[in-house]
């Protein structure tokens, strides 16, 4: 398979089999090491990317399926890493182990794309696939409404 997609802004040349799931060709082919393997089958949520602005899970997705598309990794999400998620994140003491922090970030920013001012039942529901084996659920919620907050100030 030979064609593109664009990740984090830049053209990138596909040149495995269309099978290979995206997970692998970003960690293996790209070294974006960010988004990490959990369950492998699209459980757990710490693959979590965007392809065209959705929040997709990239260890079930064929990067057949992504040609010509738009994906962001969490290196993506912002230059410096200071996304007001990134952020918040960090004001509110979200990591412990740090495992699902790439796939939750990115979960969250798919969230707030389309829902500037989430209610708390929102989060839950958008947020719910994406598994914290430290529990820090609540920390991330609180994150989350923080960046709403500093996003709708921004704009």
């Amino acid at each position: 398979m030979k064609q593109s997609m664009m990740i984090n802004g830049k053209e990138h040349k596909i040149d495995v089999d269309g099978d290979m799931p995206l997970l692998w060709f970003l960690r293996d082919r790209l070294e974006f090491t960010g988004t990490k393997f959990g369950c492998g089958s699209g459980l757990c949520g710490a693959c979590t990317v965007h392809v065209n602005g959705q929040a997709v899970r990239s260890c079930v997705t064929s990067v057949s399926n992504l040609v010509d598309k738009e994906i962001t990794t969490i290196e993506g999400l912002s230059e410096h890493g200071d996304h007001p998620l990134q952020k918040a994140w960090l004001n509110n003491n979200v990591p412990q182990c740090g495992y699902c922090q790439a796939g939750q970030i990115m979960n969250a920013a798919s969230l707030l794309a389309v829902n500037a001012s989430p209610s708390e039942d929102e989060i839950d529901t958008a947020m719910q696939g994406n598994i914290c084996r430290c529990g820090t659920y609540q920390r991330i919620k609180k994150a989350i409404v923080e960046a709403a907050d500093t996003l709708s100030k921004e704009v």
